[in-house]
């Protein structure tokens, strides 16, 4: 029994002492944990072998005294359209009916993934006169990071000798580089603690380049070396929790 009252205190004081705060009326700085999605196209060079990305990712940062932000966010890409068609990524071993057959003579299952991921600092702003009280409003930011993608390739259960472990680096396209970003949305925190989030859109541009010496399905022909332009833009919603100070409590003596 005591143990459950211990529970109890330590789950609701917490939120005890933070309704005691004034968010209408006061700048509250606070560190800010969330997780996030978004829906992403691609656009530029990347459109050339991707199409629509979903992104799952985390965020970390802080919100300061006047609003200002800065953070650190991670997303991992993932999604289904592969401009390059199997037959034209794997075309040296598919037979003439179309097929790729494993190493007991079977027909064995390829399947291609696009696959990604993109780390960034970011730094902003919370504008709050567009927002509901004074620590909510249209939320601006600006990030750098490092951005990578490549072709997924997946043989199920299937042992195809071509496309095992280190021979899929010849075929998965792998570019990485420098990547910038940028955020315009709202951010709102609720008066209570209960709900608080973000929204709005974003677009992203890597300065990327190819990582693999070779093709393999294009032997002779040389790996461009030139810095790509990888262009990816869509919306992107997060759920926060923040972290605030304890309000000191006051009591009185007669």
């Amino acid at each position: 029994m005591r143990n459950k009252i211990l529970f109890i205190v330590l789950f609701f004081a917490p939120l005890v002492a933070i309704s005691q705060r004034n968010m209408m009326d006061s700048i509250v700085p606070t560190p800010l944990f969330g997780v996030q999605y978004g829906g992403t196209w691609s656009g530029a060079d990347l459109k050339q072998r991707y199409g629509y990305f979903n992104q799952v990712g985390g965020t970390f940062g802080y919100k300061f005294q006047k609003n200002w932000y800065l953070g650190f966010e991670g997303d991992f890409l993932f999604g289904k359209k592969i401009k390059i068609s199997n037959y034209d990524l794997f075309h040296y071993f598919v037979d003439s009916y179309g097929n790729i057959t494993d190493q007991n003579g079977d027909i064995g299952s390829v399947l291609t993934f696009s696959r990604g991921y993109h780390l960034n600092i970011e730094g902003g702003k919370v504008i709050q006169q567009a927002g509901h009280n004074k620590n909510s409003g249209l939320f601006l930011k600006l990030g750098v990071g490092f951005l990578s993608h490549k072709i997924r390739i997946e043989t199920n259960n299937n042992v195809i000798p071509l496309l095992e472990k280190d021979y899929r680096k010849g075929y998965d396209r792998l570019t990485d580089g420098i990547n910038l970003s940028q955020f315009v949305g709202y951010l709102f925190m609720s008066d209570n603690n209960f709900l608080n989030f973000y929204a709005g859109f974003y677009i992203q541009e890597g300065f990327t380049k190819n990582r693999r010496p070779l093709f393999w399905d294009q032997p002779n022909t040389p790996v461009p070396t030139n810095t790509r332009f990888d262009l990816l833009y869509g919306f992107k919603v997060g759920w926060l929790i923040p972290v605030y100070k304890r309000v000191p409590k006051s009591f009185y003596f007669d």
